[in-house]
């Protein structure tokens, strides 16, 4: 597999200094930035797939185990704040649970059942989609659920840095981008880990952005949770109304803190 391939660059990092080190790492990640040029299209079919699962009320569910379960716990998790969700609208999945995300389960990601059992409890059905991460594509933690997840009539996306993997073929959609070896051999959680957080990152954003929670490149579904959210929020009303910061405020007050509102608001006459 590419993953587990030795990188001819770093055939001595032991030896390298750390200036060295540094290089090659960083130019090691650019190419698994340029690795997703090949797959865009395949992102944005997804893209298209979660906005239709959510336009009929449908969930975007990611499965995965070690590194790519945190990851898509990580993205899941910052759709909330981000774009006003429901924390059931993005759910990630990680084998082992909470436990997993600070300490290392990597054999959970061997069982066959556990993931279609996770799947289960949440009562998948039709609508939801279910997006498989596994930097291998072998995992059968995630290729079980996928599996199970297209049996039942959902939408499947396959994320994987092997082109050809068990799991991009068990999938509707497969993003395989080809980031090649690792700088330390078999060590997904760097340019594979880079790769798969990017086309996550890609994947909740633009679906939230086709599904309304996005005006022009704002935030507009926001919900002010602490001081810098709630200074963005005025910043946000600002720029849309062009009003002083006072005036904005008074519209968010009176639209209890809603941006909608209170554009809504603003374009009714303002807050007198």
């Amino acid at each position: 597999m590419n993953t587990e391939s030795r990188n001819p660059k770093t055939m001595h990092l032991d030896q390298m200094t750390p200036l060295e080190i540094a290089r090659v790492m960083n130019e090691e990640n650019a190419r698994s930035v340029a690795s997703l040029e090949a797959v865009l299209p395949q992102i944005a079919q997804a893209i298209d797939m979660i906005t239709d699962a959510f336009s009929r009320g449908g969930r975007l569910l990611y499965m995965g185990a070690g590194t790519s379960g945190r990851l898509a716990v990580v993205d899941a998790s910052e759709c909330p704040p981000t774009f006003g969700v429901s924390p059931e609208k993005v759910i990630g999945i990680c084998a082992g649970g909470m436990e997993a995300l600070v300490r290392s389960s990597e054999n959970l990601e061997d069982d066959p059942n556990e993931g279609i059992l996770e799947l289960q409890k949440r009562n998948l059905n039709p609508n939801d989609v279910v997006v498989g991460i596994s930097a291998s594509g072998g995992a059968a933690y995630v290729c079980n659920a996928v599996s199970y997840a297209r049996e039942m009539g959902c939408g499947t996306v396959a994320i994987t840095c092997n082109p050809g993997s068990r799991l991009g073929t068990l999938a509707d959609i497969d993003i395989s981008p080809a980031t090649g070896p690792e700088v330390l051999s078999g060590s997904t959680r760097l340019k594979a880990g880079n790769a798969q957080k990017m086309i996550l990152n890609m994947l909740s954003t633009g679906a939230m952005v086709r599904s309304g929670y996005v005006y022009e490149n704002l935030m507009i579904n926001l919900k002010p949770s602490n001081q810098k959210l709630r200074k963005r929020v005025i910043s946000i009303v600002r720029e849309i109304t062009e009003l002083e910061e006072d005036a904005a405020v008074a519209l968010l007050e009176k639209g209890a803190w809603n941006i909608k509102e209170a554009i809504r608001l603003w374009k009714e006459g303002g807050a007198e």
